[in-house]
């Protein structure tokens, strides 16, 4: 790959992280309620979607999903779904104190594999991303030159600039809300906000094609 279609691809996968989405709502969720260090599984969880992703284009499965409405309609389904399940579930979650004496309740800490797990599925359970990923690939592969490496390329790119994004950007983002979620009200105010955050863009999911 040259340096100049190397540029053009790091400039696209700037534009693309920055953009808002289903990841970037789980990231800053993860930062409010487990910090900023701890919220890193999550974005790690939504790296190996991305993986997946690239590999299942790469090896012609992605053109399969986007010809074949069935499959296509159901994984948009349920990656809807898993949204409206996660929004719905932050928005009644109760609020988590560090005080035993609080008015609130003492929740358990949400788990490292747990934020893995939950990243993964985010971006996992997003059919556009395979169809977005058949529209974004062919533009930085050359078929005429070897295809492994540009391939490494490719995706160490994409995984780079997508980790530095989410993680020193929106995860960072959440860091000013920290005292704020630390309060009862708080957390009840911003599990309600990213619930329903969560809920919004499921319903882009569904309705926009």
């Amino acid at each position: 790959m040259s340096f100049s279609l190397w540029l053009s691809l790091l400039t696209a996968c700037l534009v693309i992280s920055f953009t808002p989405g289903a990841g970037a709502i789980n990231t800053m969720s993860n930062a409010l309620a487990s910090g900023w260090r701890r919220s890193l599984w999550g974005v790690v969880g939504q790296q190996i979607a991305l993986l997946i992703h690239i590999v299942i284009v790469a090896a012609g499965i992605g053109v399969l999903v986007a010809r074949s409405p069935v499959v296509f309609t159901a994984i948009r389904y349920l990656g809807a779904a898993y949204l409206v399940y996660l929004g719905v579930r932050m928005a009644f979650a109760r609020p988590r104190v560090a005080d035993p004496a609080a008015s609130a309740t003492v929740v358990p800490r949400v788990t490292n594999r747990a934020m893995l797990l939950r990243g993964l599925w985010v971006n996992l359970l997003n059919p556009k991303a395979i169809v977005f990923f058949l529209a974004f690939i062919p533009q930085f592969i050359r078929p005429d030159g070897p295809q492994l490496p540009q391939y490494l390329v490719l995706t160490a790119t994409t995984l780079a600039v997508d980790v530095l994004v989410m993680w020193f950007f929106f995860a960072a983002a959440a860091k000013p809300f920290g005292r704020f979620a630390a309060t009862a009200r708080g957390q009840r105010v911003l599990n309600g906000v990213f619930g329903a955050l969560f809920v919004a863009v499921a319903a882009l999911l569904l309705f926009m094609h």
